[in-house]
């Protein structure tokens, strides 16, 4: 599956604070986060999707992504940007 992250405005310049995309996640991504964190997973950003917060997290180079039904892809379709 194929997720696109629109955006109104650039944001790049802005970084927000990880608190702030750990409030974003639900209680579901949350616990997969906390699974995947013994395995050096972190959270990178949350997007907010019409399908719900979409969490991305990373161990070292590798990308994963956390659904608002806590399922984890570890080879998901996204690009991003650095």
């Amino acid at each position: 599956m194929s997720y696109i992250a629109q955006q109104v405005s650039e944001r790049r310049g802005t970084a927000l604070h990880h608190n702030v995309h750990w409030q974003a996640m639900n209680a579901e991504q949350k616990m997969a986060l906390y699974n995947l964190h013994p395995y050096g997973y972190r959270l990178l950003f949350v997007r907010q999707l019409e399908s719900g917060p979409l969490a991305i997290v990373a161990q070292q180079n590798d990308i994963a992504t956390i659904t608002e039904d806590g399922d984890i892809d570890y080879q998901p379709e996204i690009q991003i940007r650095h």
